[in-house]
């Protein structure tokens, strides 16, 4: 059974959900994966804790974590790349395994593109702070393209309105040129680096690659889940 530590918000851990469904080989409703969802919104913002020291979302990612270890999920997948920047303590709580998006995606890029040295990230101001991909990609000798401070602004203010349930073309158009810029800077490949960032993006109108760490996620979850069957 794969667990979704959620909430971090609703639509992001639905689509993690969604891509677990379509990745599954399915002919009928028994071939499916169990999966157990502990959804949580009123995890405090993990952008608030990291970069304004708000509350810290710990002990209910904590918490979370131990709902779903108890109701039986064999590994953990949770949407919400800022919230890795807790991981390491949140995996001291529990015996079950839990899977890394940050390091899951960094290896993709490893193997998808082995010559790489530059990656873009369109995240959110805690995410970017909290260091989680910059701490990873430097082991494999990636540098990480940051937007400027205005693009970064504008980011948030996007991804606010995602998780106001606003998914308009505007919202759209601003992650996507933002995307355009990092790689005019010099990035190779993009990473879509909050998971509300794919509800409004997309990646078959642009002229340059993009990683979906939710993408990624779901797949890493799905052949653990066919590897125990």
């Amino acid at each position: 059974m794969i667990g979704i530590l959620g909430g971090m918000g609703p639509e992001a851990t639905l689509d993690l959900y969604s891509n677990i469904i379509r990745l599954t080989p399915a002919k009928k409703d028994q071939d499916h994966i169990q999966v157990l969802i502990h959804s949580n919104p009123k995890i405090p913002d993990r952008t608030e804790a990291i970069a304004q020291h708000g509350e810290s979302p710990l002990p209910y990612l904590i918490e979370s974590a131990k709902i779903l270890e108890r109701g039986g999920a064999g590994i953990i997948a949770m949407p919400c790349n800022a919230a890795h920047h807790y991981l390491p303590e949140i995996r001291r709580h529990i015996s079950i395994p839990f899977i890394d998006m940050i390091e899951e995606t960094c290896r993709r890029i490893r193997v998808q593109w082995p010559d790489s040295r530059t990656v873009g990230l369109i995240a959110t101001i805690g995410t970017v702070l909290s260091g989680v991909y910059p701490e990873s990609l430097t082991k494999a000798g990636i540098a990480v393209q940051l937007p400027n401070q205005e693009d970064q602004q504008r980011i948030q203010v996007a991804i606010d309105q995602i998780k106001a349930g606003v998914h308009d073309r505007s919202t759209q158009e601003t992650l996507q040129s933002i995307g355009a810029h990092l790689a005019e800077a010099g990035a190779e490949s993009i990473i879509l680096g909050c998971t509300e960032i794919p509800l409004a993006f997309n990646s078959a109108e642009v002229n340059y690659p993009t990683l979906n760490p939710t993408r990624i996620l779901a797949e890493v979850a799905v052949e653990w889940a066919l590897a125990q069957q």
